[in-house]
């Protein structure tokens, strides 16, 4: 019995000392990740919290109205700026945000859990950019969040484009790692030990399934620095974003159809991380005024694969002539394998 317990308690020694050295590492690495992706924008006080944007100022000569960018998980504002700032920069006022928790934002208050209490943080600071309406670009969980304002904040929203949107039931649960982040106690102690490395492992992979089956940009991680996620606090946030969206969206999807605002959805067939025919077909079936662009061999980053095909979803929506079914063949056309 002496024997047992004596090795049992070495075991758990060398344990704690494994740990305590993946925290360390973890705290180096975090600070690291840090210095090589410094914040890019402001941080603005919206009320017990501050988030984090880059705003750039209506130019002259805009022919398109305000934008605002909201995210997915596992991102932060520089994902979709990087798609749209050069494309877009002189046509509009623009507006890229980290969600609460994510890149250099605050997570604020339990009521950051869900998408809609991100919506009333992300409202404030619409608010405070003095803007007045703007169309709303949602990607993934920022389609969730995107419908929110719509939903919480109609004036603000003059029109609505979901870039491959998660905002419907779906059946099963979620990866195993958000489960892990998500449970007391030891949740926190996986986010400040294990996960950071772990994930610096599967990053790339990780990216690579995101694009599937399209090619990942070249660079494209550090342009959108994506390791920013893998931060222990933005790594827990995500990971209850993730956790708490099923229960959100059972919730909330019977209200879309109070959404009037002309909307745009784009989604591939071949997604692999949303399942596009529950999220992007069920959000066209409930949004009365929407429009669905169903393209061929996309997956999950219409942002970057087909930048184009957005950009004129928001032309549309913004009331300009745009034939989106027509752009799309052409996309699949030069997106399909050689």
């Amino acid at each position: 019995m002496y024997f047992a317990f004596k090795l049992v308690f070495i075991l758990f020694a060398i344990l704690l000392g494994m740990l305590f050295l993946a925290f360390l590492f973890t705290q180096w690495q975090a600070r690291q990740i840090s210095e090589r992706y410094p914040n890019t924008g402001e941080l603005i006080d919206v009320g017990g919290l501050r988030l984090n944007s880059v705003h750039v100022p209506r130019p002259e000569g805009a022919d398109l109205p305000p934008l605002v960018f909201i995210h997915g998980a596992s991102g932060n504002l520089r994902d979709p700026m990087m798609a749209f700032l050069e494309p877009l920069k002189g046509r509009a006022e623009m507006l890229f945000i980290d969600r609460p928790g994510h890149g250099y934002s605050d997570r604020g208050g339990d009521q950051n859990l869900t998408p809609d209490g991100q919506a009333d943080a992300i409202a404030k600071l619409i608010e405070k950019r003095g803007i007045r309406r703007a169309i709303i670009i949602g990607h993934s969980f920022g389609g969730a969040t995107a419908a929110s304002l719509a939903l919480r904040h109609k004036s603000m929203v003059q029109g609505l484009v979901f870039l491959s949107p998660a905002t419907h039931p779906w059946p099963g649960g979620i990866d195993w790692y958000y489960d892990l982040a998500n449970i007391p106690y030891l949740g926190p102690i996986f986010c400040n030990t294990l996960s950071l490395p772990a994930g610096l492992m599967q990053l790339d992979a990780g990216v690579e399934h995101v694009f599937q089956p399209n090619p990942v940009p070249e660079g494209y991680s550090e342009r959108a620095a994506i390791p920013l996620v893998l931060r222990p606090q933005n790594f827990c946030s995500n990971a209850r974003d993730v956790a708490n969206l099923l229960v959100y969206v059972r919730r909330t999807q019977p209200r879309y159809k109070e959404i009037t605002a002309p909307t745009v959805i784009v989604t591939g067939d071949s997604d692999d991380i949303v399942y596009e025919e529950l999220h992007s077909l069920g959000l066209n079936r409930d949004i009365a005024s929407s429009e669905l662009v169903w393209v061929k061999g996309l997956g999950h980053k219409p942002d970057y694969v087909a930048t184009d095909l957005v950009i004129a979803a928001i032309e549309k929506v913004a009331g300009l002539p745009r034939d989106l079914q027509k752009i799309a063949r052409d996309v699949e056309r030069r997106i399909a394998p050689r």
